[in-house]
């Protein structure tokens, strides 16, 4: 029996398909049986494995004994104009959020990768309740199959951006996206697909290596290492100039452009001076600037930037030849905020 540290049975969409075909060819049979079994839990989307009709008996009752088939609990679901945020619990009782996103260009669904974070990022809701643990590959998969579920449609876009960071839980997080992304998993595009970093750097490396073209965020929100580090401390680890080398050569080695997302806080690093800086940290480099209209909660005290603000530091930017987007607003009347739906459950 394979197990989790702790006697906690291994989940079956803890496997990629290379995962799946070992253990068949361990257990003396043949590795299609992999893709086999793919297409009756990622197609078919079977609740327990005697609905496997391709697969001996024999070898379905070996499967049932070495892997469970339990699920994360969708346990609340807030929902606005284009938007639906979704609360889970986990098996230990932990909560975590996804949320759904209407464009015009599909369902896009934001994931979650840990339960709270050690980052410590002093605006993030997540950040102020710190992290529990990372999630496993199945908790996050069944973050997008419950969704599904729920909605009866087809997500074609994911953003790891939710609960966590990503790339503190790597190993996890290359697993779960070789499952989405595999045509007999989830089916999403890899382009269709953004890993969201705060700037852990030696992941960023390993992260370009990786044989798909999957899309890379960082997660920037100052414009130079003294207010970077004062509202982000993982700048103090990896600060802004040595970020912005890893982030060139990134692009030199992968030929993709990156996302840098920067959420204005009133009065904090929404001013003229920040956009110029700003404007001048990322020329040359093959980027665009995704501005954040900030999510206000009650437990920290920063403020989202006005509108004029938040205009006027666009305009500057688009001055200086600079790809800029302002985020379309969802959730005004749910609990927008990462890691809000949580803290508001668990804090009861």
């Amino acid at each position: 029996m394979r197990q989790y540290s702790g006697g906690k049975m291994k989940n079956i969409f803890d496997l990629t398909v290379e995962d799946l075909e070992e253990y068949f060819i361990n257990k003396g049979s043949k590795k299609f049986h992999a893709l086999q079994l793919f297409n009756f839990l990622y197609e078919k989307r079977i609740k327990n494995i005697e609905e496997v009709t391709t697969i001996k008996k024999e070898l379905l009752e070996e499967i049932k004994k070495d892997f469970s088939f339990d699920e994360i609990k969708l346990v609340l679901v807030e929902k606005d104009k284009d938007v639906s945020k979704y609360l889970f619990e986990l098996y230990d009782k932990e909560h975590i959020e996804a949320v759904l996103m209407r464009h015009d260009y599909g369902l896009s669904v934001c994931v979650s990768s840990q339960v709270g974070c050690n980052m410590g990022c002093c605006f993030c809701e997540s950040g102020r309740r710190k992290k529990v643990r990372n999630l496993e590959v199945y908790e996050m998969v069944e973050e997008l199959l419950l969704i599904e579920e729920e909605t009866k449609e087809k997500i074609t876009h994911v953003v790891v951006m939710g609960i966590g960071e990503p790339f503190d839980n790597y190993d996890n997080l290359v697993k779960f996206l070789k499952i989405i992304n595999h045509p007999k998993g989830l089916s999403i595009g890899a382009r269709h697909i953004t890993v969201s970093t705060c700037g852990i750097i030696p992941k960023i490396e390993e992260f370009s290596n990786l044989p798909l073209q999957i899309n890379l965020a960082i997660s920037l929100h100052a414009p130079n290492n003294k207010l970077r580090s004062e509202i982000m401390p993982i700048n103090k680890v990896y600060p802004l100039d040595e970020l912005i080398k890893a982030i060139k050569k990134y692009i030199e080695k992968t030929n993709r452009r990156v996302t840098f997302e920067y959420i204005l806080l009133k009065d904090i690093n929404d001013s003229k001076k920040c956009a110029l800086e700003l404007a001048n940290l990322v020329k040359g480099i093959n980027c665009y600037i995704n501005l954040i209209p900030y999510n206000e909660t009650n437990n920290l005290s920063f403020m989202r930037s006005n509108t004029v603000q938040i205009m006027e530091f666009y305009d500057i930017l688009k001055k200086n030849n600079v790809n800029v987007t302002i985020r379309r607003e969802f959730g005004s009347k749910i609990s927008a905020a990462c890691g809000q739906l949580r803290s508001k459950k668990e804090e009861l």
